[in-house]
């Protein structure tokens, strides 16, 4: 059973978030500057005993890989940004662990192909830098700039094939002529190929991307969650007011993790996210999930762990969101108000799933 947490590179200066956000900025700026918008609201969450880490520190790498492997995490899916002609950001992370050959803990990528735009602070049309799909020659060079990553001895593999995550595979022109040049690149290059992993997004009943089988995907990833208001199953809701009565989604432990439609067929892996509030990036345009604890979780994560390890299939993977995604809220690292207990109900679920 592969048990991966995604990962998000965005805690080391670039010039890039400097010449947008101000000299200095990192994703550690928005935590830092939170703000509580409603009776009960808990912010800000400072970090536990990481800190407020450079990911260009060796050491906070090692740390992070020894804290994941310690509490049954297998690995890490670093966010991978590729936007066209050669163009990408926040990489050097990743480009730090492959040339140095440490932390040793297993790892994929998955690319977070999606324009960065300034809609979290109200400014949706502003665009920062454009996801683009030049053609055929682009998806080459893409692939070349992966392909020693793929070949590194940590990269996790199914059946001898890297794992692949595509987060918006709706986003990207002929679809399914991009996944058969890849398999056809990776092959010649040697691999049996890849196992190319389409993100879908479920909120109640409705998704926004369910073809991934007829694409050429060999499975999709259901990200969804249960949050519980006024007896209706929502997927998050709008911070509007400091009063309670008007806000934001509860998370239940009684509501059972939602599966995948019927009607998206194939093979469907599972992602849980431990909560989700992501206010400290967004402030009142955010959204925020209340009544989330590490048991919420623990029963969730325990459903899709036992749900996975059930299923027919040879490749087992449940996905957690995210390792470290501070301003959003969902988090396994430990906090100050935590501590540990993230992690702890990892392992609490791996336990009860019977998973070793």
């Amino acid at each position: 059973m592969e048990i991966a947490a995604l990962y998000l590179p965005q805690f080391h200066n670039i010039p890039e978030n400097d010449e947008w956000w101000g000299e200095g900025f990192t994703e550690w700026t928005n935590v830092k500057r939170a703000l509580p918008l409603f009776r009960g609201h808990q912010q800000p969450n400072p970090p536990g005993e990481l800190g407020y880490y450079s990911l260009l520190d060796p050491a906070v790498r090692q740390a992070q890989a020894t804290l994941a492997s310690e509490y049954g995490i297998t690995s890490f899916c670093y966010w991978h940004y590729w936007f066209g002609d050669g163009k990408v950001l926040l990489e050097k992370p990743l480009l730090e662990v492959l040339d140095s050959g440490e932390p040793d803990f297993p790892f994929f990528v998955g690319w977070a192909n999606h324009s960065w735009t300034g809609k979290w602070v109200g400014a949706e049309h502003r665009m920062l830098i454009e996801q683009t799909y030049p053609g055929p020659e682009d998806d080459r060079a893409h692939f070349k700039s992966l392909l020693s990553t793929f070949r590194d001895g940590r990269y996790v593999t199914f059946q001898g094939r890297p794992v692949f995550l595509v987060f918006d595979p709706k986003g990207i022109p002929h679809r399914k002529q991009f996944v058969e040049r890849w398999q056809g690149l990776a092959k010649e290059a040697g691999l049996p190929g890849l196992y190319m992993i389409a993100w879908i997004q479920g909120k109640s009943r409705f998704v926004r991307y369910r073809k991934h089988r007829n694409d050429g995907f060999d499975a999709g990833l259901y990200v969804n969650t249960a949050i519980k208001r006024n007896g209706a199953t929502v997927a998050r809701d709008v911070v509007r007011t400091r009063i309670t009565r008007f806000g934001p989604g509860r998370y239940k432990r009684a509501i059972k993790l939602p599966r995948p439609p019927r009607r998206i067929k194939g093979i469907v892996h599972l992602c849980v996210q431990p909560n989700w509030d992501n206010t400290p990036r967004s402030s009142r345009r955010g959204l925020v999930v209340t009544d989330a604890s590490p048991e919420t979780f623990e029963t969730q994560l325990t459903q899709a762990l036992t749900l996975e390890a059930r299923s027919q299939t040879n490749e087992q993977l449940v996905v957690i969101k995210s390792w470290n995604e501070w301003a959003e809220g969902n988090y396994l690292e430990p906090d100050l108000r935590w501590g540990r207990g993230w992690l702890e109900a990892v392992r609490r679920a791996r336990r009860a799933a019977g998973i070793s």
